[in-house]
């Protein structure tokens, strides 16, 4: 059990920038083993902060990238077949639960509501989870905590939680930060220089007040890291942005002559 919390512990503090009170939000639900859920639009730093929160907490992280194919035997665990038989393999969940991790599943939205319902005895009073193929039931560690992770912006009747879901987490809304903030996030991760830095976020800006209208996301501060990253290689700016700025967000003619312009009114 020890290696396998070492395996998952976060070994160097994540940089990341408070934008209001949610660190010490975070803290004070930990405090209280209460799970908690994290809202907002993608790249913006919701995995980062939890990394950041586990650092400091000094818990070991394990993280689930959900997705449509997820089963729930991929999150709680099943038998396997080897040379001396069948065995039982712990999937995440269960490994969180048993060495007092932070379990977070990411995208949760994007699994399929007959597998996140799994989670349920973990995230009310009982903090159990029963193991029906193995006839095991796993009494949570003291310090274990659920955290899981969506974007509002794809919501649709097809993809979202259910209310017996939603309505057992504490809820924390992220996005974008503020210029100055996002400004001085994107110099730190990429070492590019402050004004470059303000352009990219400029830039940044004008994206994202085209969504809805062209736009199903804007210009992620992510992606503003990666032009940073690209820029301090010494690629050409317009290049650097036109790579990770314009086209990954759109395949629209109409859009990208739109984005572009905004590029070449910074770094023409």
């Amino acid at each position: 059990m020890n290696d396998l919390i070492e395996q998952y512990t976060v070994k160097r503090e994540p940089f990341y920038r408070p934008v209001a009170n949610e660190v010490e939000l975070f803290d004070a639900a930990y405090s209280a083993r209460m799970p908690v859920m994290l809202k907002g639009p993608t790249g913006c730093g919701k995995s980062r902060f939890v990394e950041y929160v586990a650092y400091r907490l000094r818990r070991p992280l394990i993280t689930v990238a959900c997705n449509e194919d997820m089963t729930a035997s991929d999150l709680v665990g099943r038998f396997l077949l080897d040379k001396d038989g069948t065995k039982w393999q712990d999937g995440p969940l269960t490994m969180a639960a048993r060495m007092g991790a932070i379990c977070y599943l990411d995208e949760v939205v994007e699994a399929r509501q007959d597998t996140t319902v799994v989670i349920h005895p973990l995230t009310d009073h009982r903090r159990q989870l029963p193991l029906d193929k193995k006839g095991e039931m796993v009494e949570a560690h003291p310090d274990f905590q659920i955290v899981i992770s969506y974007n509002p912006g794809y919501q649709s009747l097809m993809k979202d939680l259910k209310q017996s879901t939603k309505q057992r987490f504490a809820a924390l809304d992220f996005d974008y930060p503020e210029a100055t903030i996002e400004t001085d996030i994107v110099a730190r991760e990429t070492g590019v220089d402050i004004k470059t830095a303000e352009k990219l976020v400029q830039i940044a800006h004008r994206a994202r007040n085209l969504k809805g209208h062209g736009l199903d996301e804007g210009i992620s501060t992510r992606l503003l890291v990666y032009a940073g990253q690209l820029i301090v290689k010494g690629v050409n700016p317009l290049a650097a942005c036109s790579m990770t700025l314009v086209r990954p967000l759109t395949d629209d003619p109409d859009m990208r002559d739109t984005l572009d312009a905004a590029v070449n009114t910074f770094f023409g």
